[in-house]
C-alpha cells in the first residue's frame, strides 16, 4: 500500500538519493584519476624500457657495484631553497641490463620535470652514442640533497654525464654545465646563472657552460624615491635592471654552448 509522504519528507529522501548518486560518481572520478596518477608516478621496480618510465629506488637501497659496470661523474651547479649557489656531484652508472632508468637519489622530490628531464637525457645519449640503452640499466645516484637540483637546469648535466658512462669515458671535474636538454640535444634556458656560476668559482671550477644569450644576467636593484609634494613626501619603491656579465663578476669563464655535441667539446672526454 502507498504511504503518503508529507512533501518536505518527499524532498528530503530525493535530496538524499540525489547526494548518494552526486557521491558515488564522485568517488568514481576521483579513484579513476587518482589509480591513473599512482600508475604513472608511483614507480616500482618492473621490467621496462628505458625510454618509457623511472624507477625510484630509495638513496642506498641497491648495491651499486657491479663487475660489468662504467661509470661517470659530474659536478652540477645549483641554487638552494634560499637561492644560494651550491654544487652537487651526479654519477651516472651503466650496467648490463634490460633498459631501465634506475634513480637512485636521496631526498629527491620525484617532479614531473625532473622525471622528463631524465628520460630525455638517456634519449639523447643514447642518439649522439649511437648504443642501444634497451641492453642496459643506467643508475643515476646524487648523493647530497637533490631537492634543490631542478630537473630542467640539470638535464644538459645529465646528459652529458649519460654519454660518459656509455662510452666509458672520463669527465674534466672543473668544467661544469647548466642548461635544459631538448629531444633533438639543444639546450635550452635556465635562470640563475649568477649564484651557480659563483658556486662553480668558489669550488675550483674552471668553466661554466651554459645556454646561448645567457652569458649575462638582468638583475633588480630596490631604490626608494621621495619627492615632495605640496606639504607632503611621497616615497615609492623602485626596481632598477641592472645587466651583470657573469664573467665579470665572478672571475669564471662562460661559454654560451647551443648543443650537447657542442659542450662535449669542453669536457674534454678522453680515456
Amino acid at each position: 500500500m502507498y504511504k503518503y509522504r508529507k512533501p518536505h519528507e518527499r524532498n528530503k529522501r530525493k535530496i538524499g538519493i540525489a547526494s548518494a548518486l552526486i557521491f558515488i560518481v564522485i568517488s568514481f572520478v576521483a579513484g579513476y584519476f587518482l589509480g591513473s596518477f599512482n600508475e604513472t608516478t608511483v614507480i616500482y621496480q618492473n621490467e621496462t624500457r628505458a625510454s618509457s618510465v623511472i624507477t625510484y629506488i630509495p638513496y642506498g637501497a641497491i648495491n651499486i657495484s657491479h663487475p660489468n659496470a662504467s661509470y661517470a661523474s659530474i659536478t652540477i651547479p645549483a641554487v638552494d631553497e634560499e637561492e644560494n649557489g651550491i654544487t652537487t656531484v651526479l654519477t651516472v652508472q651503466v650496467i648490463p641490463g634490460n633498459g631501465r632508468i634506475l634513480a637512485n637519489i636521496d631526498k629527491l622530490l620525484f617532479w614531473t620535470d625532473t622525471q622528463n628531464s631524465i628520460r630525455t637525457s638517456s634519449k639523447v645519449a643514447s642518439d649522439i652514442t649511437g648504443i642501444d640503452t634497451s641492453k642496459y640499466d643506467i643508475i643515476y645516484t646524487i648523493e647530497t640533497n637533490a631537492t634543490s637540483v631542478e630537473g630542467p637546469s640539470a638535464g644538459a648535466a645529465l646528459a652529458i654525464a649519460t654519454i660518459a658512462a656509455l662510452t666509458d669515458k672520463k669527465l674534466d671535474p672543473k668544467i661544469m654545465i647548466s642548461g635544459a636538454v631538448n629531444h633533438d640535444g639543444t639546450i635550452g634556458p635556465v635562470s640563475q646563472i649568477l649564484p651557480k656560476a659563483i658556486a662553480a668559482k668558489d669550488i675550483g671550477g674552471k668553466i661554466l657552460l651554459v645556454p646561448l644569450m645567457q652569458s649575462e644576467e638582468i638583475t633588480y636593484k630596490t631604490n626608494r624615491y621621495c619627492e615632495d609634494i605640496g606639504s607632503s613626501q611621497i616615497c615609492t619603491t623602485e626596481k632598477v635592471p641592472q645587466k651583470i656579465d657573469i664573467a665579470e663578476e665572478t672571475g669564471l669563464e662562460i661559454v654560451e654552448v647551443e648543443t650537447i655535441k657542442e659542450a662535449l667539446e669542453y669536457f674534454s672526454i678522453g680515456e
